[in-house]
């Protein structure tokens, strides 16, 4: 039980060690990300570094499996040439049974990873992006689907306005949005026009409405007295149709335990939800990958340094374990495409990565 404990402890100190390096590494070139970004924008410095600590939860949870092998390997590697390893065999303990300790502690990082890193994730993803239309446009562009239909918010110099369709017929090449309102806001007021339109698209920096009827909202006016019907009209955005693809194609931007909920929303409004359900599965499988991930430093690294050739152990373990994520992600793409089953495409890469390392190690240890 101590010698288990003594390996769970020296392996969370690898782990918390390496993490906080690659933190220092992503808040940095992040910073410089922003800099670049925020060119000739009235953007403080304090600004900007809040930005970027908004968006370092979701880049430390991108990298969570390199930062597992890297912990694994230099946990092992440590072992190695300190002799412990020897020793530990000595006792009668077998290298597979002395992973159980960093194997537990991988489990509940993946465990706690789902359960509270991910809402965080969701959360500072989402602010960021909020302060980030707020500094380049001076209001927060806001999407959300519900079974109502879908709902936009843009700002703007011109002030806010909140955007309703009951449809979205988009293309590979356009976004059009069907049965849409358009309610304007003054900047510092209430309401000054409502529009309905039976379609509208974007076009460069202007949303192109089909067949619409104005309303003025202005105090002291008939709104039907004094309505407009035109066959096209055009309305000043900020929003484009990369930002309104991102958003409705991102689910790391939704909490795991809202997804349930958004899945059924965007089903009853008529959007597929494919993406949505593949990356709710994929990140229930994320603390199997994360096992896999220490399995395959694992099975690299348990090796006295005498032997030699440890450089070259530490780099198939990396090349690996890459490739392993690439597969998982590959697969990923291909359920999101219909191509392969929900949960074949999330469960069984971990499941395959996980039988191909014991396999690896169970080769290594008794030959």
């Amino acid at each position: 039980m101590k010698l288990d404990l003594y390996f769970a402890r020296r392996f969370l100190q690898s782990f918390l060690t390496i993490g906080g390096v690659f933190l220092t590494l992503i808040v940095l070139v992040d910073m410089i990300e922003q800099i670049r970004r925020f060119e000739g924008v009235d953007v403080t410095f304090g600004q900007m570094l809040h930005l970027t600590f908004l968006n370092a939860p979701a880049v430390i949870s991108e990298i969570l499996p390199l930062l597992m092998i890297l912990s694994t390997i230099v946990l092992f590697v440590g072992l190695a040439r300190s002799s412990e390893l020897v020793v530990t065999r000595a006792t009668g303990r077998s290298g597979i049974r002395a992973l159980a300790a960093p194997i537990l502690v991988a489990a509940v990082l993946g465990v706690l990873t789902v359960t509270t890193l991910n809402p965080m994730v969701a959360a500072t993803s989402n602010r960021a992006q909020e302060l980030e239309d707020t500094y380049r446009n001076g209001g927060p562009s806001v999407l959300s689907i519900s079974r109502s239909g879908l709902w936009l918010r843009q700002g703007g110099t011109f002030g806010q306005t909140v955007i309703h369709a009951t449809g979205f017929a988009g293309g590979p090449s356009d976004v059009t949005l069907l049965d849409v309102t358009f309610i304007s806001y003054a900047p510092l007021g209430g309401p000054v026009r409502q529009i309905v339109a039976e379609k509208a698209y974007l076009d460069d920096t202007d949303w192109v409405l089909t067949n619409a009827k104005v309303w003025p909202l202005t105090p002291g006016l008939n709104p039907e007295r004094n309505a407009a019907l035109h066959q096209e009209l055009r309305v000043a955005t900020t929003l484009t149709e990369e930002r309104i693809r991102d958003s409705l194609g991102r689910p790391a931007g939704i909490s795991i335990y809202n997804l349930p909920d958004t899945i059924r929303d965007l089903a009853a409004a008529g959007f597929s939800t494919k993406r949505y359900e593949i990356w709710y599965q994929v990140e229930l499988a994320r603390p199997l990958f994360l096992v896999a991930m220490v399995l395959v430093g694992a099975a690299f690294t348990m090796r006295h340094t005498r032997f030699g050739g440890t450089g070259i152990a530490v780099l198939a373990a990396v090349l690996l374990g890459f490739s392993l994520y690439f597969v998982r992600n590959f697969a990923q793409v291909l359920g999101e495409n219909g191509q392969l089953p929900v949960v074949l495409a999330a469960w069984a890469p971990p499941v395959a990565s996980i039988l191909l390392t014991l396999g690896l190690l169970l080769h290594a240890e008794d030959g």
